[in-house]
């Protein structure tokens, strides 16, 4: 596999599994939405697993910017 195919392949992954959050959310939110606490922990969670996974996307933007140099 390419390095470019490669890298194609992890910003899929990363951008479905973001997807999967906003689905499971959606889910969630009707029961969430009753409790002042659990809608902000549904919020929280959501946004915290966003922030991982665009963190872990641009450590690898920066480290494939770094070998083509």
């Amino acid at each position: 596999m390419t390095p470019s195919a490669l890298h194609k392949l992890k910003s899929l992954g990363y951008l479905t599994s973001t997807a999967s959050v906003f689905l499971l959310a959606a889910v969630s939110w009707s029961s969430a939405q009753k409790s002042t606490l659990l809608t902000g922990l549904l919020l929280g969670g959501a946004a915290t697993s966003i922030i991982g996974m665009f963190c872990r996307w641009l450590s690898y933007e920066i480290e494939k910017r770094q070998k083509k140099r």
